[in-house]
């Protein structure tokens, strides 16, 4: 059970009622994004709450999802990358199945959600993984993987790497704060922090 009232459609105001809509036709193909409660699930009915700040953060979200030059393998990397060093459980179950759909081996996934460094196959997605790692552990990035990342991704790329890490913390601390709950047939990832 979440910690943030449920709120459902007919109780919003019209700024309020434009996001929902706005979210349930450009993100509603992922998973139904509508709870039993007739509410919307993970951090979008925190969305609804603040409806200025809401419009702003689902602008921002589908624009690092959608509309960066960073390709979208590389992208759910980071976006797991940081929902596991949170333990974000909504996160991580909406988009590690995102992630290996485009591409990202399970091996992956499995290493992420049990806390240690995959075994990548595949170089770009090695430092991607290094720089999103390297910024939530240790503040800084050491300067051979921003050589590599620079190489990878341009300077354009690695703002909006930044970018893209920094939204789905913010994500991962709505969700984790408010206890946001997963459907009720989804498995934790973390089941001894429940």
């Amino acid at each position: 059970m979440t910690r943030l009232t449920p709120l459902t459609r007919d109780q919003l105001d019209e700024t309020g009622a434009a996001i929902w809509d706005g979210l349930v036709e450009s993100r509603g193909g992922a998973f139904g994004l509508t709870g039993p409660d007739g509410a919307l699930v993970g951090p979008f009915n925190a969305f609804v709450h603040a409806p200025d700040l809401g419009r702003r953060l689902s602008s921002l979200g589908a624009h690092l999802r959608f509309g960066t030059s960073i390709d979208r393998r590389l992208t759910e990397v980071a976006i797991c990358t940081v929902g596991a060093h949170w333990h974000a459980e909504f996160e991580f179950w909406a988009h590690a199945p995102m992630a290996t759909e485009h591409g990202v081996a399970e091996h992956v996934i499995d290493a992420l959600r049990a806390g240690t460094r995959p075994d990548f196959e595949r170089d770009d997605e090695r430092i991607v993984y290094d720089i999103v790692s390297q910024s939530l552990t240790n503040h800084r990035v050491d300067e051979a993987t921003y050589v590599e990342g620079r190489e990878l991704l341009g300077e354009q790329g690695l703002v909006e790497l930044v970018s893209i890490s920094g939204y789905y913390c913010l994500i991962s601390l709505l969700l984790n704060l408010f206890d946001v709950a997963l459907p009720d047939d989804a498995e934790r990832a973390w089941p001894d922090l429940a």
